[in-house]
């Protein structure tokens, strides 16, 4: 069952790789950052515009941190713009593209097959109403979710359109609510956790399409996309 792990892995070697970068861009971002830090305050650190620039880049490419910092921090950003402050749900929505980034899941998606009948054929086929069932949701959720936000154009291929995207976010949502039933008495703060995430997975989705600009798409590593992405933030500040 995918559970958030990114905010409770972070190292100080980590931390410390995101004050350099924030340094490298301004010294005196890096040297209030590392005070932070030193007081304790690592959400204060994580939540700065200095630490997304940092990860972002001016240029338009990403910055050499750990992947879990590379999608950690810019989902908190757009989530937050969207009225989720939910450290908790951040953590659950940059836990997906980490876990899954070597998962082989992606092959029938790819085929332009629809993975939520295959997703859905494994929930129902387990015991109805045990802890089994709702890990399997809450997995079919996650699948869903990250599929939805990362690679959003196939699933287009398994259906019609940007229907099938909602389609999946609906489906997520819906598996979440299923699980959080299922935990209620047994594992009540995960349960507490998928129920918020069933209400915000829509802001959960738009911050994965978001934030995967900057790693994966059409060709997201070229000089014109990481100019384009350098202009758009510019657009945004002003």
């Amino acid at each position: 069952m995918i559970r958030p792990i990114i905010h409770r892995q972070l190292t100080r070697g980590d931390l410390a790789c995101l004050v350099d970068e924030i340094a490298r861009m301004d010294v005196s971002e890096g040297r209030e950052a590392d005070e932070a830090l030193q007081a304790g305050a690592v959400d204060t650190v994580l939540d700065s515009p200095a630490a997304l620039e940092a990860v972002l880049g001016r240029g338009g490419a990403p910055a050499p941190l750990p992947l879990t910092l590379l999608w950690y921090i810019p989902i908190r950003a757009q989530l937050r713009t969207r009225g989720v402050t939910d450290i908790l749900l951040a953590d659950y929505a940059a836990t997906l593209p980490v876990v899954f980034a070597t998962s082989h899941s992606q092959r029938a998606i790819a085929q332009g097959e629809n993975g939520m009948t295959e997703w859905w054929r494994y929930v129902a086929a387990l015991p109805q109403g045990t802890v089994a069932q709702a890990e399997a949701a809450a997995d079919a959720a996650a699948l869903a979710l990250w599929w939805a936000g990362c690679f959003p154009e196939w699933v287009e291929r398994g259906g019609e359109g940007r229907g099938m995207v909602r389609a999946y976010v609906t489906f997520a949502g819906r598996m979440l609510a299923l699980a959080a039933d299922l935990l209620e008495s047994s594992a009540p703060e995960e349960a507490a956790l998928f129920a918020r995430a069933a209400d915000a997975r829509t802001e959960l989705h738009a911050a994965l399409i978001e934030a995967r600009v900057d790693y994966i798409g059409d060709d997201p590593h070229s000089s014109e996309s990481r100019l384009n992405r350098f202009l758009r933030r510019l657009a945004a500040n002003n």
